[in-house]
């Protein structure tokens, strides 16, 4: 699909990550729980450096459980502390706070035997777009405070928000990588709403989405769409076809609106409508 997406002020986020650094006791990585490997921008890494860290799965809800139960057992097994999210309804953010607070303690302790008491813990969140991070600070901060919307790119400056008595969180911009060379990560990022519509194929996108769904979930796609298991097309195209017809969704003269089936289909994934899933499993991971 040859998906290649940089925004300027991406650069300019790193830079800005590179100069906030320094005051930071705890990075806070949003990752999302459908995509923990595709959705964790190897540059943040490389910035963070050994600050200590907590990965936290977002869209906790959108995933399938069990997969999740895997992926946070890997992130353990490597020593990174974890947490798991839904910030859209709020679930667990009193946890992620806990763990972010424990994260800091020998920061904190050190500072205390230097008389320097009573500060906050201070953290950073990073994340690629549309992770989540804008409604994660919603719901720790009990407000709509920071600016959220559906589509990646939405924050572009950096703010301080003070969560509690003990946490200062400095927002930052979704940052993704200068290249994106691996094409089934950039189907991940895209599918999953992180890269914008506007700049992909949404076609080449979707047809791959369907060929996924007809071979791994063709129950989902059944249900969903009111279709029959044993008549499905084999051709993504005509499967696109298919549910375009069974949802009505026609021009002048009978003919089926494929971007209007496509928007369908990738509205529906996203919002759950089709299930939960989970792209990234962690027995496709090669050893380090």
């Amino acid at each position: 699909m040859h998906i290649h997406w940089f925004p300027g002020h991406m650069a300019k986020a790193q830079r800005m990550i590179r100069e906030q650094l320094s005051l930071i006791d705890v990075v806070i990585e949003l990752l999302d729980a459908r995509i923990p490997v595709s959705s964790a921008n190897p540059v943040i890494t490389e910035l963070v450096g050994t600050k200590p860290r907590v990965v936290a799965l977002n869209k906790s809800d959108l995933a399938e459980p069990a997969r999740t139960a895997e992926w946070l057992q890997h992130f353990r097994g490597r020593g990174f502390t974890t947490a798991l999210l839904d910030a859209a309804s709020g679930k667990g953010s009193k946890e992620l706070v806990n763990r972010v607070e424990a994260e800091a303690g020998e920061k904190l302790a050190r500072l205390m035997a230097k008389g320097i008491k009573g500060r906050a813990v201070r953290a950073m969140i990073l994340g690629i777009p549309n992770v989540g991070k804008s409604s994660l600070i919603n719901r720790l901060l009990g407000t709509a405070t920071a600016k959220t919307g559906d589509k990646p790119g939405v924050t572009r400056g950096q703010q301080w928000l003070k969560v509690g008595k003990n946490l200062e969180l400095l927002d930052t911009p979704g940052v993704l990588w200068p290249r994106m060379d691996d094409q089934e990560v950039a189907f991940k990022l895209a599918v999953t709403g992180a890269i914008k519509d506007d700049i992909y194929d949404m076609e080449k996108v979707i047809l791959k989405l369907l060929c996924i769904l007809r071979e791994q979930y063709a129950n989902r796609l059944c249900e969903r769409y009111k279709l029959s298991e044993a008549g499905l097309p084999a051709e993504a195209g005509e499967l696109l076809t298919l549910i375009g017809t069974k949802r009505g969704c026609l021009k002048v003269g009978g003919i089926v609106d494929h971007d209007k089936v496509r928007r369908i289909i990738l509205t529906d994934f996203r919002a759950g409508k089709l299930g939960q899933f989970t792209l990234d499993h962690p027995d496709q991971l090669t050893a380090d």
